[in-house]
């Protein structure tokens, strides 16, 4: 049998491997349809890197939770997903990240880990060849100084006066990505507010300094992309920095300008942008600008926030969000494409699903897009405020191949 290839001449198959093939295709399409939710959607884990199960340790510290059985079994996932080289990657395979390998060596010690278990020796050794904490990311060096571990001049600045900038300035928040600005809103008060939590000197990282304890010039060259994290921080601190020399008036109502923000993105779920990030930052913020522990924000934002532990493989992770309409937008083209009836009970309760989930409410796209109809999807289960084009154009397609053009 001839295959053909857009651009290129027909190739031929054996029989055999067409055989294997088809078998491979059936099973996957009797694997997925085993695996679909009685609503109709499909939602795989989504796994990302070290940082993840760390930050979940170092959020119940600072929050003052105690979640015993499941950060040890967090802990022996870091463990298991260290790196030959010693450092933790940003993907799978990939090679040590210094920021990520940092978080993961403190959170590891958090837990009671000694520097002189070989696992953490190994990482101290790596974490030393990168630079140690003076080179960490910014990120990073937050959750350090939230502990102790890093100096505050060492931090960015991000002065809550940003909320009260006018859309059109470079620096508003409505020109960052939907994910940059739920995740630095909360932070604008973390940085005022600046909590800390006191730990015994066992369960700090000092040993990952090199060189003297404090480094004296904490700044970090931009970085070669043109649009990232480091040069937005690079670029926004020495303007930011200016900032405090504003009224304190001023600082208070940017504080009450960003709570006021956080709390009225809480999802119907109490995420926010149905990312880890977001979330872990803005209970941090809400507790930091007096919320009680028992406030309903923080309770639902809690709730949010463990709902992403999920088992995989014997071992319980801490995932960065959740991707349901992705998961099925992607499974009903490729049932589609394997020959499932449109008509099949499986097509059409997803497509019910997603048609569902289309979300009918202004986000914050609206700033920008006053005039456009509210009808696009988001990633997660709730994520109202910020459909995207990807998911929408993903899901617009399977709809389409489904039988759905006339959906509105």
């Amino acid at each position: 049998m001839a295959f053909a290839v857009a651009g290129h001449s027909q190739a031929k198959i054996s029989p055999g491997l067409l055989a294997r093939a088809r078998e491979a295709v059936e099973k996957s399409r009797e694997f997925l349809l085993r695996r679909q939710a009685v609503e109709g959607h499909w939602h795989f884990s989504m796994e990302a890197n070290a940082t993840m199960d760390a930050q979940y340790i170092f959020f119940n510290r600072l929050h003052g939770r105690e979640k015993p059985a499941e950060e040890k079994r967090l802990g022996l996932h870091l463990l298991a997903t260290q790196g030959a080289d010693g450092g933790w990657p940003l993907f799978h395979g990939g090679p040590g990240h210094l920021s990520a390998s940092i978080e993961a060596y403190f959170a590891l010690k958090l837990l009671g880990y000694s520097p002189e278990d070989e696992p953490l020796r190994r990482a101290c050794e790596f974490i030393h060849g990168q630079g140690g904490l003076a080179q960490a990311q910014v990120f990073t060096r937050f959750f350090l100084a939230f502990f102790g571990q890093f100096p505050w001049e060492g931090v960015p600045a991000l002065p809550p006066e940003i909320m009260l900038l006018p859309d059109r300035f470079r620096f508003s928040i409505y020109n960052m990505s939907s994910w940059a600005r739920s995740t630095v809103v909360p932070l604008l008060i973390l940085g005022q507010h600046r909590p800390r939590v006191v730990i015994p000197a066992e369960q700090g990282c000092a040993e990952l300094w090199v060189g003297s304890e404090v480094a004296d010039d904490f700044s970090f060259p931009p970085a070669e992309e043109t649009i990232s994290w480091k040069n937005f921080f690079v670029q926004a601190d020495k303007v930011f920095r200016l900032l405090d020399r504003l009224p304190t008036s001023w600082r208070r109502a940017g504080l009450e300008r960003a709570l006021h923000w956080v709390l009225e993105r809480q999802d119907c779920n109490g995420g926010w942008a149905g990312i880890q990030p977001a979330m872990i930052n803005s209970v941090l913020a809400l507790r930091a600008m007096g919320c009680a522990a028992n406030h309903p924000a923080v309770v639902a934002g809690l709730e949010a926030i463990d709902d992403f532990l999920v088992e995989r493989d014997g071992h319980l992770l801490f995932q960065p969000c959740v991707s349901p309409t992705w998961d099925t937008a992607l499974i009903v083209r490729g049932l589609l494409d394997a020959g499932e009836s449109p008509d099949s009970e499986a097509v059409t309760s997803a497509v019910r699903w997603l048609e569902k989930a289309q979300i009918r409410r202004e986000g914050d796209w609206a700033v920008k897009r006053p005039d456009l109809p509210a009808a696009g999807w988001a990633f997660e289960y709730a994520n109202d405020f910020y459909p995207d084009v990807d998911d929408s154009a993903v899901i617009l397609m399977s709809l389409h191949l489904a039988g759905r053009a006339d959906t509105d």
